[in-house]
């Protein structure tokens, strides 16, 4: 793979289990990501100087996944110019609801696109990524319209076979 255009930040390591769903699309499209451990609250420092330094790393999109109180995606998108996507981590009593408050009610000035809670919000995170990249690349482009149209194929088969099912119990 080339260089890294996306990087994937979590506030801990047991916010993995999630995020390997986000690594795992951008596998299946091919796109060079790099994976983060950093706090908002336990290791600010170091959320800070990833941040400011990302853009200048030839980071291109940052998704960040984080639990519980949830400030790492706000916290990120403070520090840069990047766009920067949340994923809610379902790990408290809560149930991810107190993360995705926590990521979606961003101050006037500092977006951050919330995705939903757990693993569809970390798939989403990453195709919502492609769909940024895909502006300046062509060929993610063409996959990113493969992926929507098998999609859709599939749709359609599931569909076939439920019709002819139900015309038999006609």
């Amino acid at each position: 793979m080339s260089k890294p255009l996306v990087a994937i930040v979590m506030g801990s390591d047991s916010d993995m289990q999630i995020m390997k769903v986000t690594a795992d699309v951008f596998d299946k499209f091919n796109v060079a990501y790099k994976i983060k451990i950093a706090s908002a609250h336990r290791s600010p420092r170091l959320v800070q100087e990833f941040s400011r330094g990302a853009e200048e790393s030839g980071i291109e999109v940052i998704i960040a996944g984080a639990g519980g109180a949830a400030h790492l995606a706000g916290v990120i998108a403070s520090e840069t110019v990047l766009p920067v996507i949340g994923v809610p981590i379902d790990s408290s009593s809560l149930k991810g609801l107190d993360s995705l408050l926590s990521i979606v009610q961003m101050p006037g000035g500092v977006p951050v696109a919330t995705m939903s809670i757990g693993v569809a919000g970390a798939r989403n995170a990453a195709l919502f990524a492609i769909q940024i990249l895909a502006r300046k690349d062509e060929l993610l482009l063409n996959k990113y319209k493969k992926y929507k149209d098998d999609m859709a194929d599939a749709v359609e088969e599931k569909n076939k076979k439920v019709e002819i099912r139900s015309k038999k119990s006609d």
